[in-house]
Order: structure tokens, then C-alpha cells, then sequence
């Protein structure tokens, strides 16, 4: 009888070694390594096979030699997705417990089984929980099929005998091979279920999508490579206690990352924003000072946002600096420049810069709008209601270009909004009807502008 071979793995970080140790070498933790048996190579896998020319995976490729897509019946998933599910790919998709993971894949399931093969494998629900909850969101799943397991072994077995175009695996962290000497969950068997969910969906042109637990911090729970295994890593992200959700790329082999695609949470289901600007829009008739509204540019489109700015004199204490959904440490930076190049200290204020709905933006455009908002509630004095900006600002006090700037400008006019300003350099030759348009060279050139009586 052979002997097989040991393993020690780590249960942090999934590094494994020969012998044991103990120190892990991957991670540095002590006393962690954990003895498993190595799991046996796999008959059947993609290597043992041999290459094979692209047309006998008719599959794979279309005429002119791209991926055939197909659609995820959510036009907003698709553009996350780059146009659609690619045969033989795997999607990973992560977010908070109660999101809707479950309800968006559920859809995406439901609709994709309407002209092709589906399996949904489930080990967290029941087939009759899952059916009552495609009853409940009015879903048409006569054709697809259920498979309320957690062998992921079976899980596959019935995907090959439904010729499935698409596998849906809830959740990963609920599977298990029988191969692997460990509990559902843990590194080893992470490791091992996406590492043969991968296999399969290479070497049958499925389309896989897996849904991941998150940790604490947000990220994708179990070692780091799973994120690594997968071709497109997706994270359901949403503010507390708002219906809206966003799907964000984070990774993507066959589209654009940091790509965005908006939902709303209804009773039916989730149902696709189809203009996002609204969400963050919602102002009241009387703008109060410290708001601008600034045009982002999150992903292949252009979103406009509201940035509000509080500055109160300090009463005690250090003075406080604290940004939502921008970067801190940017927010300081310009301070220094608002102090040096616009004439106006605030070191002696708490200041607090917020973008409304929740929205994470980290591109330099938003420099010359948070200025200005500063500024505003500074003296005091409100903004015109129907004036955008953006630029970034440099060190110097110059307000730089930023990519894209006549599509924001266009995006701007279609929103309803009259002023714009903006670098000197991003005003377009052509101008855009409805929009006047100021260029700005220089910090203290836009604060004049925007303060002048």
C-alpha cells in the first residue's frame, strides 16, 4: 500500500511546507501549521489532456475569434462584467451577509436558464427556501435546475449531465471535497473547490459564478488565492441602511476594473438604476453652503456627485480632519494648498468633507470640487445651485487637467447644470450647448471666481 504523502498547511495563510515547523515561512505565525494528507492529483485534468486548437472548442470563441458571451439578463451586470459571461470563466462574488448575493445570482440564474442549461447549487438554503424565494420575486424557474448540495464532487456531476452553460455555487465556503482531509470552509478545502471549480469551467466551457463570504474588513474570506484563481472578482458594496447597491470589478480578465453597476433593492428584487446620477443628486431647493456638485468618473462612465463640506471653528483639542468616501490623507494635502495658494487657513477648524450616498471616490478630479466646498462653508456663502466642477490641484496651487473631460462636461448638460468649472486645459474646443464653461488656471483664480460677491 503507498504511503501518502503529508503536508503541513497553515491555517492563516494557506502556505504549506514539507516538514513541520514552527514558524510558517509564508506568513511568519507561530504554531499554526496544521498536518493534512496532499490531495492526489486529479484524473482529467486540462494538462494531462494536451493542448487542443481553438475550433474544436467551438464554445470558447465566436467567428471573429473573441469570447462568446452571453448575457446575465441584468444590462448593469454586464457592463461589470465587460458584455456578459465568458464560457469557461469563473466570477467570484463577495459582499456582506443580508446584501442580496443570493437574490442577484438567483435573477441572473432564472433568466439565463430562459435559453440555456442552469444549475444553482446551494448549501446554505434548502430547493424548497429557494423556490419559495424565486416565488416570492416572481422569477420564471420552471427550467432551472436545483442542487441543494455541498459535495462538490456531485455539484459537478450534475453539471456534466445537464451540459450547463452556466454553474451558480452558494457559497463556497458551504462546499467540500471528500479528498481533502479538512471541514468546509477551511484553507485547504477553499483552496481545492476553486482550484477544481477552475478546472471544470476550462475544461467544459461552463461558466462558473461562486459567491464568497467577506470578512470583517470587507475582503473575500480564506487564503488570497482564490482571488488569484479566478477570472473576475466582484464586490457587492452598500451604504447602511440605503436600498441602493453597487457592484464594483475589482478584477476582471475580459473587462474594464473598478467598473460600477447600480441596483435598487425592492420587494420584487433587485432592479437596475438606469441613471445613477439621481441617486446622488437628490438635493434640496435651497442649497445650503459647503455643497458642489462634481462630475466622477467611476469606471467606463461619468457619475455626478454632491461633495459637502462642514467647517466649524475648533472649541478644544487638536483640530479634527475627517473624510467619508475620500482619502484622508489627501484631504490634508490640500489643506496645506488651500492655506499656501488660496489665502485660507483653516488650522484652527475642525473640517469634514463627505460624498453623498456613500460612494468611495478616489480619482484626483475631486481636488478643485472639496476646495471649493471648503471654501464655501468657510465664509459662509453657498454655491450657485447649478454650477459642476473638477480638476485636480497640485502642490504648486495649478489646477491640473483630468482624463475625459469633455464627456463629463457633456454628462453635466444633460443633467440640467448651466456652470462649469474646470482646468483651463480640459475646456473643449467645440462648446457644449447649455454649459458655460470656465477654464481655471490657478487655486487662488477658482476661489475668487466662486467667493465674489
Amino acid at each position: 500500500m503507498v504511503r501518502p504523502s503529508i503536508v503541513f498547511v497553515c491555517s492563516a495563510c494557506g502556505a504549506e511546507s514539507a516538514k513541520w515547523q514552527g514558524q510558517c515561512p509564508g506568513c511568519g505565525e507561530w504554531n499554526i501549521l496544521e498536518r493534512r494528507e496532499a490531495a492526489a492529483a486529479r484524473p482529467g485534468s486540462p494538462a494531462a489532456r494536451g493542448p487542443r486548437p481553438a475550433a474544436t472548442a467551438p464554445r470558447m470563441l465566436s467567428t471573429d475569434g473573441l469570447p462568446a458571451r452571453f448575457g446575465a439578463g441584468l444590462a448593469e451586470l454586464d457592463r461589470v462584467l465587460g458584455g456578459g459571461f465568458v464560457p469557461g470563466s469563473v466570477t467570484l462574488l463577495g459582499g456582506d451577509p443580508g446584501i442580496g448575493k443570493s437574490t442577484l445570482l438567483l435573477q441572473v440564474a432564472a433568466s439565463v436558464a430562459q435559453h440555456g442549461a442552469v444549475l444553482y447549487a446551494t448549501g446554505e438554503e434548502s430547493g424548497a427556501q429557494v423556490g419559495l424565494r424565486a416565488k416570492r420575486l416572481g422569477l420564471p424557474c420552471a427550467a432551472l435546475q436545483l442542487a441543494p448540495e455541498t459535495d462538490l464532487d456531485e455539484i459537478l456531476a450534475q453539471a456534466r449531465a445537464a451540459r450547463a452553460q452556466l454553474l451558480v455555487v452558494d457559497s463556497i465556503q458551504t462546499v467540500q471535497l471528500a479528498t481533502v482531509q479538512a471541514s468546509a470552509g477551511g484553507v485547504s478545502q477553499l483552496r481545492e473547490c476553486a482550484a477544481e471549480l477552475v478546472r471544470f469551467a476550462k475544461s467544459t466551457g461552463t461558466a462558473v459564478c461562486i459567491v464568497g463570504h467577506v470578512t470583517k474588513e470587507g475582503t473575500i474570506a480564506g487564503p488570497r488565492l482564490l482571488e488569484h484563481l479566478v477570472d473576475t472578482v466582484l464586490y457587492f458594496e452598500s451604504d447602511a441602511g440605503s436600498r441602493f447597491r453597487i457592484v464594483r470589478a475589482t478584477k476582471n480578465r475580459f473587462g474594464a476594473v473598478n467598473e460600477l453597476a447600480f441596483f435598487a433593492m425592492t420587494e420584487g428584487g433587485l432592479r437596475e438604476v438606469v441613471n445613477p446620477s439621481a441617486i446622488f443628486l437628490a438635493r434640496p431647493q435651497q442649497v445650503a453652503p459647503g455643497s458642489v456638485v462634481m462630475v466622477a468618473r467611476e469606471g467606463g462612465r461619468p457619475l455626478l456627485v454632491e461633495i459637502q463640506a462642514l467647517v466649524d471653528p475648533m472649541r478644544f483639542g487638536n483640530p479634527r480632519r475627517v473624510a467619508q468616501g475620500l482619502d484622508s490623507n489627501r484631504l490634508s494635502m490640500l489643506l496645506a494648498v488651500l492655506h499656501r495658494h488660496g489665502g485660507l487657513s483653516l488650522q484652527d477648524h475642525d473640517v469634514f468633507v463627505n460624498v453623498v450616498g456613500g460612494l468611495d471616490v478616489r480619482e484626483t478630479a475631486t481636488d478643485l470640487p472639496v476646495l471649493l466646498a471648503l471654501a464655501s462653508s468657510l465664509r459662509d456663502r453657498a454655491l450657485p445651485e447649478t454650477l459642476v466642477a473638477f480638476g485636480e490641484v497640485g502642490l504648486t496651487g495649478e489646477v491640473r487637467p483630468v482624463a475625459y473631460g469633455e464627456e463629463r462636461l457633456r454628462e453635466a448638460a444633460k443633467q440640467g447644470f448651466r456652470q462649469a468649472l474646470v482646468p483651463r486645459d480640459n475646456v473643449p474646443r467645440r462648446a457644449v450647448e447649455g454649459l458655460e464653461i470656465r477654464g481655471i488656471a490657478r487655486l487662488a483664480e477658482a476661489v475668487e471666481t466662486v467667493m465674489r460677491p
